[in-house]
């Protein structure tokens, strides 16, 4: 089946049904949002019949009281199920007078109905019409519209659940031209092969999915907040994936008939069946007849669960000596039955039914058989009145025993459609309930109650559906709806019924279906694998590890199934306690998507030693915190958990402060003057006494391990004053400000997002920890070093893939930690990890993104006053302080895998591509396999470019070759601090093609290699920083450098500084006219003024000057040395044309003398000279 052209389709028709039902109705004089007026005469000059008005009239009532676009939908989607519906069955050759509607015998787009127009016999056809239409030569597409619709209200006698009677608005608008080439028609025929309709019934459910893709997405994204009633369906049906519905169905129906009929071949034929290791089935004795089984599916969606499980069923049937047309009729009638709360779904659920019903049984169209397949109703707008009109023939008694029993229902189905399956229904006398609405007193309808057959209708419905969610059924089987953005009604129901269950509606399901469920029958899911794991689902877990029993559970790869975009797994549930273990698919670390599940399923059953599957009992779960369905769990693991002691004991585990308003509180710590900062702070009182505002904050961050991610201040002026009484609209605290008694002291500390591996760091006292930066304090009971060494091993990601293996690692699963502690080992251990601390704190700080970084490391490792030795000693340094910490992290490894005893199930290896710190390669070509992936890694390209980063920090005077550290970041700018090279005078740095400036960029470069390096290896200097360099082979080094400064550097500087620069590019546009660096730390309000006076005027006079004297050289030269040097006379015009305009909007910020406040952060300020400054990218 050929789903990426199903999914094209469907997405492309609905979008092309819509616009042409939508350009029909305005034919008609209705357009969204316009008054719609009387008319006789449509727009295309058709003269209305008295049917048209009518069918008009209905039209505008029906948008009057659901919306235009609801309406224009709901009439493009009922074409849309039309033509799939008939194209399914003509394909099949279900179509009763056996005449093809839309193709010839042939499959060419050329309907066979039109051929045999003349001939051809239908229930409700005006044959004289058709002669009529069919003489004229020039109506065929009326005379096709005319056959279709009577088509569609023929097949209302044998389907009347997918076909039923069109309402005069939606063949009113019916689409023109559908016998085009490119109209809906010719597209479905053309672009999905017939080979895939044959047979193949799943095809109307991925279309009914795919076509409802779009609408899905629009309701995803309009409601970041709650899912409002009439989108739960757009907003959670999910077709799906084939094999997950065997898999289900196999090991619920199957099983439940296998286990009661030892005798039976069936499991032989269910190609998921799953059977322990020993191949042994528990059977029950217990005899059932197949037309006693009841299998409900309770969101059927389109029906896929029920396809399967006709099929399932009639080898049961088969089985036991019934032909395949008795079957089929027993499977419609007595086994099957759905709800949803979609009438869309029901449809397409019914008809794939119908037509699977048809593949066995030729004549089962006629049989008058209505399955049981409903759409659950809103009892709402339904008016009691009519209840007076009915039950006269009935006792008094049994009257209004029936009238209270339907009034009971009519209040338990009000809302119906927000609730859907979940809604709680006590059992009536159904039968009771029948007989009063069929038996009415005619002589009571008058005026008002000319409706009384539509309440008829409904009542029964409602009868019908309340009956169905109160029988019990052997087998439940669905994919529920994934929801927890439910819609207040919704959520105060769920919270009344489902209280301790009610995360998810996934998870209210997961419950629910227990009390449609026997003693002993079983329950099939397919969910997001979250119930097995985190916090919020324990309650559920528990009721299942007390109450039920796991059969079996499949747990996919985190991205297998795309269509739901989250994690899933799927799995089979008894009603029922019992002794045998659980059978598991551990598919998690196979990628490639479901195709690729399934193979590996297929593998494990067939090899059940596969390394895995297993097989646990469901009472291991209850000995580790929080119950996760931690299957894979060795008996070694388990006995951790009970000899360990838990990591809540050990330390105190705290979330973090939540500012509400990250934005406006927390800042990289680049971005602020750090004169307002303090790094070292003992306690809130240190604080306020220092009358400092931004404080060290611990958000998190990417994967590392050790020391690191020192990023973020948080404006903690006065102990919190703006976070603490940072207050909603209403004067609510929005900030939530958790365990301040915990505030600058030393930590462990890791990130919420786990989703490169977890990883831990040790946190130097002084700051605050955010929610998403999760930490744990010493309180006397365990040493922090020796728990930092035990959670940085291999040890810590194999317990937590335990009790969570979602990415989010909360503090709960942190405190759940079992903690071993090896008295002979302990010093040891903390020796190691202090080491460990020492080496990643070294790599953290030879980067000019630390706080506590010092110089350039090459000028660290200055030996010969070549930098080529300086790098090499630099890369040797670095390299072996990686090797060290590798060698330290797999020692540790060693160690805590022997005191945990899982010597068989981990190795102490670390792989190159998970220690955090830098380690250098001379190009990315040299990059050992190992490591690809590590975001440490660098090459000596990086090497370079951090160091000419330095060079343009120490002109601007940041640093300096006098001090080591961060020498000016606001403040008093002292230029006293700059002997040995300079930092320019104004705090601002020219970037030209050319050498215009006393300040030139590359001539200060050059300087600064001269005192840094020596002038003796000074053309050798240059060929290396050049040779890392984007450039011609023909550029000299300091053309490539000069180019560097002119096109790249900035874009560099803004990667390295997270897209908040310190050093601010002012550009003047594409012919780079005037273009240099200011350090946002010497800001003043005179900067601009500045740049225009001394450098944009001064750049004008010297393209100017160059221009003339190009020109005059032009004059006395020829061949390519003229053509040269016209395009430089041309490059310098539009240079001077750039700086002019340029100089405008410079002198208009240059004349406000702009003032900033560096702590509104690098992006506010950034905002306000936009206009002339560089693009951040």
């Amino acid at each position: 089946m050929n789903k990426t052209a199903i999914k094209n389709f469907a997405i492309w028709a609905r979008r092309e049904l819509i616009e042409k039902v939508t350009k029909k109705a305005k034919i008609y004089g209705i357009e969204k949002d316009k008054e719609m007026k009387k008319m006789d005469t449509a727009l295309n000059g058709q003269v209305l019949t008295s049917d048209d008005k009518k069918a008009r009239r209905i039209l505008i009532e029906k948008i009057d009281k659901d919306g235009f676009d609801e309406t224009i939908e709901e009439v493009a989607y009922t074409w849309f199920n039309r033509f799939i519906a008939i194209r399914f069955m003509e394909v099949n050759g279900y179509i009763p007078s056996h005449i093809r509607v839309f193709t010839s015998e042939n499959n060419e787009f050329e309907p066979q109905i039109l051929s045999e127009a003349i001939h051809i016999d239908l229930p409700g056809l005006d044959k004289s019409k058709v002669l009529e239409l069919y003489n004229a030569g020039n109506k065929e597409e009326e005379l096709f519209n005319y056959l279709f619709i009577t088509q569609c209200n023929a097949l209302n006698e044998v389907l009347p659940g997918m076909f039923q009677k069109l309402n005069d608005y939606t063949e009113l608008l019916l689409p023109d031209g559908l016998l085009r080439d490119d109209s809906v028609i010719d597209v479905m025929i053309s672009e999905i092969p017939e080979e895939d309709w044959k047979e193949q019934v799943q095809i109307i459910g991925w279309l009914y999915q795919y076509y409802n893709e779009e609408r899905k997405n629009e309701v995803i994204n309009i409601y970041k907040g709650n899912v409002a009633k009439e989108d739960i369906p757009a907003a959670t049906q999910l077709f799906t994936t084939d094999w997950v519905v065997r898999y289900i169905v196999d090991n619920s129906l199957g099983r439940y008939w296998i286990e009661r009929n030892p005798d039976s071949d069936l499991k032989d034929k269910l190609e998921f069946f799953v059977v322990p290791k020993n191949g042994e089935i528990e059977y029950i004795e217990e005899k059932i007849d197949p037309r006693d089984l009841r299998i409900l599916d309770d969101c059927v969606g389109s029906g896929h669960f029920l396809l399967y499980e006709f099929d399932v069923l009639m080898e049961i049937y088969k089985e036991c000596g019934y032909r395949e047309r008795e079957a089929a009729e027993y499977i419609l009638s007595e086994n099957l039955y759905g709800l949803d709360i979609d009438e869309r779904a029901r449809q397409i659920a019914y008809f794939s039914l119908m037509m699977k019903a048809r593949s066995y049984s030729r004549r089962i169209l006629n049989k008058g058989i209505e399955p049981h397949i409903y759409a659950i109703p809103d009892s709402n707008n339904i008016d009691r009145k009519y209840l007076e009109i009915f039950g006269n023939g009935l006792a008094l008694e049994e009257k209004e025993v029936a009238k209270k029993s339907i009034e009971k229902l009519l209040d338990t189905f009000k809302d119906g459609k927000n609730y859907g399956s979940i809604l709680k229904v006590e059992k009536v006398d159904f039968e009771l309930c029948r007989k009063f609405i069929e038996d009415m007193d005619l002589g009571q309808i008058d005026l008002f109650t000319y409706n009384f057959d539509e309440f008829q209708k409904e009542i029964k419905n409602i009868i019908d559906v309340a009956e169905v969610m109160t029988i019990k059924y052997d087998v439940v089987a669905t994919n529920p709806p994934y929801l927890n953005r439910m819609n207040g009604q919704l959520k105060e129901y769920v919270n009344k019924k489902y209280k301790d269950y009610k995360t998810d509606l996934f998870s209210v399901f997961m419950y629910r279906n227990f009390e449609f469920c026997k003693p002993n029958g079983y329950s099939g899911f397919m969910t997001p694998f979250v119930w097995m794991f985190i916090k919020s689902y324990e309650e559920l877990r528990k009721y299942i590890i007390d109450n039920k029993s796991i059969g079996t559970l499949a747990q996919m790869e985190y991205s297998a199934f795309e269509e739901a975009t989250v994690p899933i797994c799927a799995f089979v549930l008894k009603n029922g306690r019992e002794s045998n273990n659980g059978l598991y698919f551990r598919l998690s670390e196979f990628t490639g998507g479901m195709q690729v599940q399934k193979e590996k399923i297929l593998e494990a059953i067939d090899n059940p030693d596969c390394g895995y599957f297993y097989e646990t009992s469901k009472d291991n779960f209850a000995k580790i915190p929080g119950m996760p369905i931690a299957y894979w769990a060795s008996a070694n693991i388990i006995k951790d958990f009970e000899i360990g002691t838990l990591m809540e004991e050990m330390l105190d585990v705290k979330q973090g402060l939540a500012t509400a308003d990250n934005n406006r509180f927390l800042r990289l710590w680049h971005e602020v003057t750090q004169e307002k900062c303090k790094f070292d702070s003992k306690n809130a009182e240190d604080l306020i006494e220092s009358k400092k505002k931004w404080i060290p904050y611990n958000k998190g961050g990417q994967r590392r391990q050790w020391y690191g991610n020192y990023d973020y201040l948080v404006n903690w002026e006065n102990d919190g004053y703006d976070i603490k009484h940072f207050t909603d609209s209403n004067g609510k605290q929005r900030s939530v400000v958790r365990s301040p008694e915990y505030h600058f002291k030393e930590a462990i500390t890791w990130g919420l997002i786990t989703s490169g591996g977890f990883s831990i760091r040790y946190r130097t006292p002084g700051g605050i920890h955010d929610v998403s930066g999760m930490s744990a304090f010493y309180n006397g009971k365990a040493n922090l070093k020796y728990i930092l060494g035990l959670m940085g091993t291999s040890i810590s990601n194999y317990i937590f893939k335990m009790l969570n293996p979602t990415i989010n690692l909360q503090v709960g699963d942190f405190k759940n930690f079992p903690v071993i502690i090896d008295k002979k080992l302990e010093n040891i251990v903390i020796e190691k990890v202090a080491k460990c601390i020492y080496l990643s704190k070294l790599d953290w700080d030879m980067h000019e993104t630390s706080w506590d970084f010092e110089k350039s490391p090459l000028l660290s490792n200055k030996m010969d006053g070549k930098i080529k030795t300086a790098y090499e000693s630099y890369k040797g340094e670095v390299n072996e302080r990686f090797a060290k910490l590798k060698e330290n992290e797999e020692e540790l490894n060693r160690m805590f895998i022997e005191i945990y005893g899982l010597e068989d199930e981990l190795t102490p290896e670390v792989s190159d591509r998970d220690i955090t710190v830098a380690k250098i390669f001379d190009s990315k070509k040299d990059i050992d396999e190992e490591i690809k992936g590590n975001k440490y890694v660098m090459t000596r390209e990086d090497v370079v470019k951090n160091f000419l980063s330095y060079f343009i920090g120490c002109a601007m005077g940041r640093y300096s070759l006098d001090e080591e550290g961060l020498v000016f970041a606001g403040g008093e700018f002292d230029s006293s601090k700059y002997t040995s090279f300079r930092a320019v005078e104004d705090g601002i740095l020219p970037i030209t093609d050319q050498e215009y400036f006393e300040d030139d960029i590359v001539e200060l470069f050059v300087e600064f290699l001269k005192i840094t390096f020596g002038e003796e290896h000074l053309n050798e200097n240059l060929d290396f920083i050049a040779s890392e360099l984007k450039g011609k082979k023909s550029d000299s080094s300091r053309e490539r450098i000069r180019n560097y400064f002119l096109n790249d550097f900035y874009e560099d500087h803004c990667k390295m500084y997270q897209k908040l620069p310190i050093y601010w590019q002012y550009d003047s546009g594409k012919n780079d006219a005037c273009k240099g660096l200011f350090y946002l730390h010497r800001y003043d309000k005179d900067m601009f003024a500045k740049i225009r006076i001394n450098y944009v005027f001064e750049v004008q006079d010297r393209y100017k000057q160059e221009l003339v004297r190009v020109e005059d050289t032009i004059a006395e030269s020829s061949g390519n040395k003229k053509i040269e040097l016209q395009k430089r006379a041309d490059a310098l015009k539009k240079k001077i044309i750039e700086s002019q305009q340029f100089e405008e909007k410079v002198q208009h910020i240059a004349d406000s003398y702009i003032e900033i406040d560096l702590d509104d952060g690098v992006k506010e300020n950034y905002k306000i000279f936009k206009d002339v400054l560089a693009k951040i990218k």
